[in-house]
């Protein structure tokens, strides 16, 4: 009776966890929405230098404008390793040795009383939701250090259009503070402030390594070999290549797109090595060997013991042995 009140209680503490997790959810994409889509964080007014070559670069236009523009971007970043995820669990669910194998390392959870989630349920809902809770957390980190740090885009002093005359310009090494000295558009401007790191970079190196570790690790096909390779090079390189096309469009520095793909890999490693451990279920103990029934080994099979009688008789029989001799 203690044996089932204790499994009962255990069973009804994992919605418990349950709600927990939805409610870290929930603020996760809550602030990232805040940094997104209000002005509550502002953004740092850090200084620069009138003439400094490495801002004069011309004006790209706006993020709808570029090549890559930010709904295509998020699009893909969700939709990409969703679709490869979702694919990749159902198909192997349905090979037969590997939904064994599966249903072996995945357990069946009993959500309390009312429902319960199958292995296939459970691994799609854990590394889909890894995986949308790691871009929320990334893009949080990138909007951070940009509202931090207030790193000026290469375009900054062509949409900033300081007065040149002034006072403050006039010196070509003075370093100047004041904001208030920008004549052009204020809403281009503080976008002009958000450089460090590239959201681009991040987001989608991010994604793209998040999938390859998915399908490196989790995949186990024998019949294609460059199927997995020609996948996993194909997202690195289509991530690489965004990081680039930010570069060329002038829209971030160097640096800055080199420290968004160190942050997007840093969150992507975290989350596949330590949250869902490479992408593997837990592996049940292995159970100790039982020992073998006596009662169905052989006579012969059991080790011969010496009689202390037998050990006594063959004394006697050497030490006459030796008075005779």
């Amino acid at each position: 009776m203690a044996v089932g009140n204790n499994t009962q209680r255990s069973y009804s503490i994992i919605p418990c966890f349950i709600f927990v997790e939805l409610v870290i959810m929930a603020g996760t994409v809550l602030l990232a929405y805040y940094f997104e889509c209000t002005d509550t964080f502002q953004v740092h007014i850090q200084g620069f230098f009138c003439q400094d070559g490495d801002l004069m670069k011309p004006y790209p236009g706006t993020e709808e404008e570029s090549f890559i523009t930010p709904l295509v971007l998020y699009c893909v970043l969700a939709a990409t390793p969703t679709a490869i995820i979702f694919i990749g669990e159902v198909s192997m669910y349905f090979i037969k040795s590997t939904r064994e194998s599966l249903i072996a390392e995945e357990k069946t959870i009993l959500t309390g009383e009312c429902c319960y989630l199958n292995p296939l349920l459970r691994r799609i809902i854990r590394f889909i939701g890894v995986f949308a809770f790691g871009l929320f957390a990334t893009d949080i980190f990138v909007n951070a250090g940009q509202v931090v740090t207030g790193h000026l885009t290469p375009y900054f002093l062509t949409v900033c259009q300081p007065n040149y005359t002034s006072t403050d310009c006039r010196a070509h090494h003075q370093f100047i503070n004041n904001g208030n000295i920008c004549t052009g558009d204020l809403e281009v401007i503080e976008q002009a402030r958000r450089s460090f790191p590239s959201k681009h970079a991040a987001l989608s190196i991010y994604s793209a390594l998040y999938a390859t570790m998915y399908i490196t690790s989790t995949i186990k096909t024998k019949s294609s070999r460059l199927a997995k390779p020609v996948l996993c090079l194909g997202t690195l390189c289509t991530a690489f290549l965004t990081g680039l096309n930010r570069v060329s469009e002038y829209r971030n520095h160097c640096s800055d797109v080199i420290a968004g793909f160190i942050l997007g890999t840093a969150v992507a490693l975290f989350l596949g090595m330590c949250v869902v451990h490479n992408f593997k279920g837990t592996q049940g103990s292995p159970s100790k060997p039982k020992p073998e029934d006596p009662r169905g080994v052989p006579l012969m099979a059991f080790p011969r013991i010496e009689s202390p009688l037998e050990t006594l008789s063959a004394q006697n029989h050497s030490a006459s042995m030796t008075e005779v001799t």
